[in-house]
């Protein structure tokens, strides 16, 4: 009976959304670099040519398992302040990240945008458009959240672990002290908050996020106060 059920799921009509979303947790099981056309119709129990009626190429398949990510994110929310209600978007955009760790990646190596990208990118231009800022600022800002629009930021220090070993470890870290003394000062000054940090030991990747953005937030509503131009600046 199993079998026969199994045998039913392998066989259940294809269509675009149910290759995407199989994609996706395809990348999710085992990196992007696991998702091709092949081993995607072998999770689907399908030839490879069964999904071209859907999908017209990899970059075709790419650019659907960005939007079903962006699908995740909440919507934003009605009748609040731009400040509020734009954080709580990008901290939702972060969380969809957060569960698909490859999407970053691919959102990168997108090309071009798709239709769904950029409703989502008018959405967040159109919030700050409701929240009174001229179109010349809201111009700047959006270069200024760059990538923390999605939810991620590039770190200024790559994750590179230490040895395991703890003498070999603190040999290392004397000779970074010598070396670069600044670096070493704020490494140690900082309270460990997230082991698994991309950012390194003693750094809280959502806090350093949060951190950023809410600094970001902050600024643009000072700009918007003060009624800042472009023009204003040259």
């Amino acid at each position: 009976m199993a079998q026969l059920q199994a045998d039913g799921v392998r066989r259940a009509p294809l269509n675009r959304d149910r290759v995407l979303r199989a994609a996706v947790a395809l990348a999710d099981d085992n990196g992007i670099d696991a998702v091709s056309m092949r081993n995607l119709a072998q999770e689907l129990g399908v030839v490879p040519m069964a999904l071209y009626k859907h999908v017209a190429n990899k970059d075709e398949l790419l650019d659907g398992m960005v939007d079903v990510i962006v699908g995740e994110i909440d919507p934003p929310a009605g009748g609040s302040d731009w400040k509020p209600a734009i954080r709580r978007r990008i901290l939702s955009a972060r969380r969809a990240l957060l569960r698909h760790p490859w999407a970053s990646r691919v959102i990168e190596s997108r090309p071009r945008p798709t239709l769904v990208v950029l409703d989502y990118l008018n959405s967040i231009v159109g919030m700050f458009r409701a929240g009174g800022f001229s179109a010349d600022l809201t111009h700047h800002v959006m270069h200024a959240l760059g990538s923390r629009v999605w939810g991620f930021t590039q770190e200024l220090f790559p994750g590179s672990p230490l040895p395991a070993d703890p003498e070999l470890a603190a040999t290392m870290f004397r000779d970074l002290a010598g070396r670069y003394p600044h670096i070493a000062e704020i490494v140690t000054s900082a309270a460990a908050h997230d082991d698994g940090s991309v950012v390194g030991g003693g750094c809280d990747d959502q806090f350093e996020f949060e951190f950023a953005l809410d600094l970001l937030l902050d600024g643009f509503d000072r700009l918007h106060r003060q009624g800042w131009t472009s023009r204003g600046q040259a």
